[in-house]
This record gives C-alpha cells, sequence and structure tokens, in this order.
C-alpha cells in the first residue's frame, strides 16, 4: 500500500470513528480508537472503495460488542455514514446534512412516483413541510442490528437494487401510505401522527405492511387464513391462491381437514384417495417455489383435526426418515385438537379416528355440539355404519405427537374449542384452523379466506419514567392511533385474491399485539420467573384490550360498524374477559385464570352498545422477532433468549448482548474482561455466576432458565383479554417426557388457544439449565375441577420419557435463529 494511499486511508478511518464518537457521545479512549483504526488498516488495501472502509471499520466494532453495549451504537453511525453517501451519493458537511437528509426524502417520493414505485397519491401530501417534520437525531434509536435489517431488506429499491430510503424517510414513506386512508383535508395532519408513533418506536407495523405502505401494489396484510374443500377442482385452485398470497409476503395457515382420509372412496371414480398427505407434499413445494416479494421465500402452516384418519400420518411429515414423497420439509405442521380429545388422554380411552367426508358436520362444530357428534359417529361406527374409522388409544397417539414435537418442533399444539368458544364472530362460522405463527383465529370457508393485519405496540416505550408501571396516558395514546392505522390497511390493501378481499372488507379484523415484553419488566425490577409478573401480564394485556376495544368502538363511531356485527359477541354485550366463564361452563370444568377487571370496563361497555364496533378481532400478539429487532427490544412476549447469544435471521447473524444486565453490573462494579468470560463460558447465563448478586441473577434469567409453566401461566393471564391469540414458543431445557407432557396439558387446562415453536436445548446445554421443577408444584396450575397433573402424567410416563427423548433435536447455544418467515413479525 503506498503511502498516500496509507495516509487517505488513515485519514478516512480517524474521520469516520471521530464522527461516529462524537455523534453517539462516546468516550472511546485514545489506546482503544489507535487500535480501531489498526485493525481497520490491516483489513484494506490500496484503492479500497469508501464503502469498503466504512464495512471494515463497522466489522471492527461489531465484532467488540460482546465487550460493551456502546460499540453496537458506534457501529449503527458508522453503517449509516456510509449509507448515507450511498444514498445522496456524496458526503456532505455537518452544516448541510440535514438539509440534504430531507432534500433526498422529497427528491425520492418524487422519484418513485414517477417510476412506478410509489402511489400517485403520494404527490398529493406537502413534500416539504413532511420533510421539515423528520426528527432526524431518531436514527439513533437504531442500533446496528437494526439498521442493517432495515438496509438488507426494508427500504425502497428501484429495479437496479438502488436504495432510495433513509431511515426517518422510510418511516414517513409508510406514514403517508397508511394516512391515504384519511380524508383529504386531514390527511397531512394523520401522517405526521402516525409518523411520530413509528419513529419513536412506540408502535411497528409487521413486516409486509412496512415493506408496501404507499407503494403501487400495498400488500399490507400480514397472514392469510383457508380452508381446502374436499373437492378436485377447489384444491388445484386452493394452489393457485396459496401462490399468490405467498407472492405478496403473506404468511399461509392452511386448513386440510375437509379432505377424504387415504382409502376413502371417491363415487365419481370408483378409486380409493390417497389421502391428504401428496396433496400437502404438492402444497409444500409451490409454497416453496414463491419468492415472496423478491424478499423471502413462501411460508406455510398445514393444520389438520386429530380425528381425522390421516392424523398418524400427517404427524411424520417433518421427520428426516421414510419415504420423502411424504415429507414436507419446508412446510410447517399444527394439530388442531378438540377439548374432547384432551379428555379421553385425560382418562385414559379410546380415541376414533374418521374420514371427513363420513363425518362431515364434526369440522364445523365445537364444544358439546362436537363432542354430541362425535361419540354418535363412534356409536354409528360400532354399528357397522361408518365404513372407515380407526381405534386408537388417546394417550399413545398424544404421545406420538409430542416425540415428533420434540424430534422435529412439529406439529405446533393447537387447541380448536377454545378458539371457537371465545371467538367473538361466533355467528358467523367457525374457526377451521389458526394461521403460520398461530395468533390469529379468525373464521374461514368455501368462500372465504380469512386476513388479518398487525402490529405491535412496543411495551419498551410505555413505562412510567418513574419505573412504577405502565404510562397509561401514553399507552392509551399510542393504542388509540395505532388501531386507526391498522384500520385503514383494510381500506387500503391490495388483495391477491377475490375471497381474502370479500373475508377482510366484511369483517375488518386486525391483530394489535405487544413487544418488549422482558424489556418492561427488567425495567420495572419484575423478573419474569416471579409471581409479580403474572400482575405485569395481566395489566400490560389489560391496558391494551381496554384501549384497542374502545379504539375501534369510537372509529365505529366515525366511520360505521364492520359488515357481520349484528349478532357478534361484542353486538351480544361480551368482551374477552366475559368469554371465559363461556369455555369454563362448555368444558364443565374450572379454568384457573384471573379475570379480574382493574379498570372502568363499564365506559366501554356502554361505547360499544351504542356505537358498536368497526373490527370484528383487535388484538392478536404476534412473535415480532423482526420488528422488535428493529425496535431494538425483546421479542412479543418471550422471555430474553439469553444475556448473550448470536442471533441469526435472513439479515445475517448478529451478536446480542443484554445492555440491562451490563448496565447492572457496571454500578456493581462488575463489568469487566473476567466477568465477560464468565459469561461467554455460561452460554450467556448468569444464574450459576455466584459473583453476580442474587437479585440481578434473578432479573435476568434467559429464556431457558424459567420453568415452561410458568411462562404458560403468564400467557393465559394475557388471554383473558386477548379476543384473538398469541404465538407462544415453549421453552423446553429437558428431555423429560413426562415434564413435556404436563406442560402441553398444562397450556390446554389453562385455556390457551395455541402454541407455537417447541425451543429445546442441544444435549452439552441440557446439564447446564437451572430449571428446577420444585419451584412449581401443580397446585399454581390445577383446578379444582381441573384433575391431577401429577397423577394424570403419572400414568404415561414412562413410555413418555423413553419416547420423547430418543432422537432429540438440539439447537446449538448461545444462538437462536428466527423463522424464515416473517410475515406476522
Amino acid at each position: 500500500m503506498s503511502t498516500t494511499a496509507t495516509t487517505e486511508l488513515d485519514e478516512m478511518i480517524r474521520a469516520i470513528l471521530d464522527r461516529a464518537t462524537a455523534r453517539t457521545e462516546t468516550d472511546l479512549s485514545d489506546e482503544t480508537l489507535d487500535t480501531l483504526h489498526e485493525e481497520s488498516q490491516r483489513n484494506l488495501y490500496d484503492g479500497a472503495t469508501r464503502e469498503e472502509v466504512y464495512d471494515v471499520v463497522t466489522d471492527a466494532l461489531t465484532a467488540r460488542i460482546d465487550r460493551d453495549p456502546s460499540y453496537d451504537s458506534l457501529a449503527a453511525n458508522v453503517f449509516l455514514q456510509g449509507y448515507f453517501e450511498e444514498v445522496v451519493g456524496s458526503r456532505p458537511d455537518d452544516e448541510t446534512r440535514d438539509d440534504v437528509y430531507r432534500d433526498t426524502f422529497v427528491e425520492n417520493i418524487r422519484f418513485g412516483v414517477e417510476t412506478d414505485l410509489l402511489d400517485e397519491r403520494m404527490l398529493i401530501y406537502d413534500l416539504d413541510d413532511l420533510a421539515a417534520e423528520l426528527a432526524l437525531d431518531r436514527d439513533d434509536l437504531f442500533d446496528y442490528t437494526a439498521v442493517d435489517t432495515l438496509y438488507q431488506r426494508y427500504f425502497l429499491r428501484t429495479a437496479d437494487e438502488e436504495r432510495l430510503e433513509l431511515p426517518q424517510a422510510f418511516l414517513m414513506r409508510v406514514a403517508m401510505g397508511i394516512a391515504l386512508r384519511e380524508d383529504v383535508a386531514d390527511r397531512q395532519e394523520r401522517a405526521k401522527e402516525f409518523y411520530h408513533l413509528l419513529s419513536t418506536l412506540r408502535f411497528l407495523f409487521s413486516t409486509p405492511t412496512l415493506f408496501h405502505a404507499g407503494t403501487t401494489h400495498p400488500q399490507l396484510s400480514s397472514c392469510y387464513l383457508t380452508t381446502v374443500e374436499d373437492d378436485l377442482d377447489d384444491i388445484f385452485d386452493s394452489y393457485k391462491a396459496h401462490a399468490k398470497l405467498s407472492k405478496w409476503s403473506g404468511g399461509l395457515g392452511n386448513d386440510w381437514t375437509n379432505i377424504r382420509a387415504a382409502g376413502s372412496l371417491i363415487s365419481s371414480t370408483g378409486v380409493e384417495s390417497t389421502g391428504t398427505v401428496p396433496f400437502l407434499k404438492i402444497s409444500n413445494d409451490v409454497t416453496s417455489a414463491i419468492n415472496r416479494s423478491g424478499k423471502r421465500r413462501g411460508a406455510a402452516a398445514a393444520y389438520l383435526a386429530c380425528w381425522h384418519m390421516d392424523f398418524p400420518d400427517f404427524l411424520d411429515l417433518k421427520r428426516n426418515t421414510g419415504d420423502e414423497r411424504r415429507r414436507t420439509h419446508d412446510m410447517n405442521t399444527a394439530a388442531w385438537v378438540p377439548d374432547l380429545f384432551m379428555k379421553r388422554v385425560e382418562a385414559d380411552e379410546a380415541w376414533t379416528l374418521f374420514s371427513p367426508d363420513e363425518v362431515p358436520d364434526l369440522h364445523e362444530t365445537y364444544g358439546s355440539e362436537f363432542e354430541e357428534r362425535y361419540e354418535e359417529y363412534e356409536r354409528l361406527a360400532d354399528e357397522g355404519e361408518i365404513d372407515q374409522f380407526e381405534r386408537v388409544e388417546a394417550a399413545d397417539l398424544w404421545r406420538t405427537m409430542l416425540t415428533r414435537l420434540f424430534e422435529t418442533g412439529h406439529p405446533w399444539i393447537t387447541f380448536k374449542d377454545p378458539c371457537n368458544v371465545r371467538s367473538p364472530q361466533d355467528h358467523v362460522g367457525t374457526v377451521h384452523s389458526s394461521n403460520l405463527c398461530t395468533e390469529i383465529t379468525l373464521n374461514t370457508s368455501s368462500e372465504e379466506t380469512a386476513v388479518c393485519n398487525l402490529g405491535s405496540i412496543n411495551l419498551s416505550q410505555h413505562v412510567a419514567a418513574d419505573g412504577d408501571g405502565f404510562d397509561r396516558e401514553k399507552l392509551a395514546e399510542t393504542a388509540e392511533t395505532a388501531m386507526r392505522m391498522l384500520d385503514n390497511v383494510v381500506d387500503l390493501n391490495f388483495y391477491p385474491t377475490d375471497r381474502a378481499e370479500r373475508s377482510n372488507m366484511r369483517h375488518r379484523p386486525v391483530g394489535l399485539g405487544m413487544m418488549g415484553f422482558h424489556d418492561a419488566l427488567v425495567e420495572l425490577g419484575v423478573p419474569m420467573a416471579s409471581a409479580d409478573a403474572v400482575d405485569v401480564a395481566s395489566d400490560a394485556a389489560e391496558l391494551l384490550a381496554y384501549h384497542a376495544i374502545l379504539g375501534s368502538s369510537k372509529l365505529a363511531a366515525e366511520r360505521g360498524t364492520y359488515e357481520t356485527y349484528e349478532g357478534s359477541k361484542w353486538d351480544r354485550g361480551l368482551l374477552p374477559q366475559d368469554t371465559v366463564d363461556m369455555l369454563e361452563a362448555e368444558r364443565g370444568r374450572e379454568i384457573p385464570i384471573d379475570r379480574t377487571e382493574t379498570l372502568d370496563w363499564e365506559r366501554v361497555r356502554e361505547h360499544v352498545a351504542e356505537h358498536g364496533m368497526r373490527n370484528s378481532n383487535t388484538m392478536a400478539v404476534a412473535p415480532t422477532a423482526t420488528i422488535s429487532t428493529i425496535a431494538g427490544t425483546t421479542p412479543s412476549i418471550e422471555p430474553r433468549y439469553s444475556n448473550l447469544y448470536v442471533k441469526s435471521n435472513m439479515s445475517g447473524d448478529f451478536t446480542v448482548v443484554n445492555e440491562h444486565l451490563v448496565s447492572d453490573l457496571e454500578a456493581e462494579g462488575l463489568w469487566d474482561a473476567q466477568m465477560r468470560d464468565l459469561l461467554t463460558y455460561h452460554d450467556g447465563s448468569v444464574t450459576d455466576i455466584e459473583a453476580i448478586p442474587e437479585d440481578i441473577r434473578e432479573l435476568h434469567r434467559g429464556a431457558f432458565e424459567i420453568d415452561p409453566r410458568h411462562l404458560l401461566h403468564l400467557t393465559a393471564q394475557r388471554a383473558v383479554w386477548i379476543d384473538q391469540s398469541q404465538s407462544h414458543n415453549v421453552f423446553f431445557p429437558s428431555t423429560d417426557g413426562e415434564l413435556l407432557n404436563e406442560v402441553y396439558r398444562t397450556a390446554w387446562k389453562l385455556g390457551l388457544k395455541t402454541t407455537y415453536y417447541l425451543r429445546t436445548l442441544g444435549a452439552s446445554q441440557i446439564e447446564k439449565s437451572t430449571l428446577d421443577t420444585s419451584e412449581y408444584d401443580d397446585t399454581q396450575f390445577r383446578g379444582s375441577s381441573g384433575g391431577d397433573t401429577a397423577d394424570a402424567s403419572e400414568s404415561d410416563s414412562d413410555d413418555s420419557t423413553e419416547e420423547v427423548t430418543d432422537g432429540g433435536r438440539s439447537c446449538d447455544l448461545p444462538s437462536v435463529e428466527d423463522p424464515t418467515c416473517d410475515a406476522c413479525q
């Protein structure tokens, strides 16, 4: 490298680091700056481009994030410095930077319209006024993982892959796109209101809305739920619809229960049906072939009822052994489980499998009606009036379900009766499945594809300044504005199929959720493994529900009720918390969760009675793996995976360190090189590091250090208030089949509607797990008429333990891989 080149690179690196430290107010020693400078220089060459210089400096900083979280903000700033030059074409001086940022926003909105990237209505806005509204210092809210994720996948691009948007311009474009639904006279101010909510990271839409808001093809919806009919034309029409829905970034939940079982007679041809599996194989291949919006592969979840004769084969779809023609490695699977099955498992009774063509009403009924019809079909089978059926032991089938779940992560366990008994829309049909991420519980039929539009409130941005609970006024403002934004999505959305448009315009469901729950707990000083966390979970969900429902009712007063409002539970004066009693009555056993109201719900009831509801459904807690990364908080309702780990998603691999822990350790004078080494050795766990005070260790337990039954209890308490469901990952630090059995039975007894992924530890990590099952005796999860959990599991514990332990899968820690689909996230 020549002396001149060395001098130029030296000056460039110094200038980049100086700007970063000044912007982030980070105080690095001269020695550290020299080390960063020398390391960067070593990795460059004569003739290196400015982009390469920025990349090398960024890499030098990100490599140190595990030492000190301040390197994260430094890396983000350096990354944005380079990106600014990429978008603008040069680096303006500090005095003109802000003007250039704003001018670039205006120029690129106009360019986007001219090149057919953006809706022509985006030019109706006073762009100069919106440019002046941009709060440019909010770029500093993003950490490195966030800005890299935005860069890789979210910023608007030309056909030549040229990126057009700086971070605040991106958020303003989304706000403008969502405000297009507003009256012209209000549009400008609404865009500003929406922008400020997004740019302060108080609320974010799920990924499809962020991708497409304001564009010429605004497919803004997150997820689609379909029912496939037992008809060859409808099956292949469904493949086409699934491809079109995937193309525009929608995640799919497909109900296949109507398809007759293998061996059933097809009367028109006189031959036997091949059953569901070959059709699911085709669906798997169709979905995986779709590159959604050029940004990710298609993704779908297939649902099948556990009384279907093909269900045992369905359980094997994700296995890595057996006939590959009967495997669907690119598709998720989920079991649709009625209460009667769980009762039979508890009672150690037989279970009958049927083909749906002979029991056509089973899929359309639930609760006591389902039980009556199911037992009648069993009687008819015994009398020889049913051609195809098979008797199995319910407990054996349940053990196989759990074994496959442990081996492959599938099928997810979802519960039919809570989804239907508690549905606000019980008057217009049946909920036949959940969605790709198990938080949506909407009606589907041969005429309607259910659609849901999602966004999440960042709870960590709503903790009161004094750390005493949530800032209720702030959360109320956020929820009301978010509901308006989500309702706008329904009208603005580009619908890939007629069935989807028909359903969404009739019912207008939305799913307002939450993220940053664990971060909020830490800021409140409440350990997630504590009883106090249950109270915080309930408080957060009740606040969300109160203002989501009230917000929807206020929109109804302004815009009118949704088309099918009459006859709904809302219309009948029933709110989500009222439906827990309905489920309890339907089951004939206690649901052991507290339904005590702490807010003035009479106000909400009166408003709904007078004005109705704008949306059939208002709340759903999605996984938020990607948007929580953008927001710089913990995903959804989940516990922090670990205090130090590598996060892998479609944007790459990122080192994640718990900044709250580092801050607490710094306050104790404990954050040094030795402590970092200890944390690394313990895979991010502080539980066994005795030098750390016990209260800090309790506050920062990781996901696998909290009893999974306790986490289910938190979710059940939130579920009281939520009209749809929650994506609940089960973190299971064991190979104990009896415990796994108990965990999923607990989910059912607590009235949960759905569960999502089962996360397990590698064999080398299990022995480090600190889960103490004695901490959570069965009594805190047992209702007076709910049976004895311990006794119920003991009846099959030996077989269950042996089978589940065999062939257990593992994930390499300290690393977590997010789902490849982030339609809901």
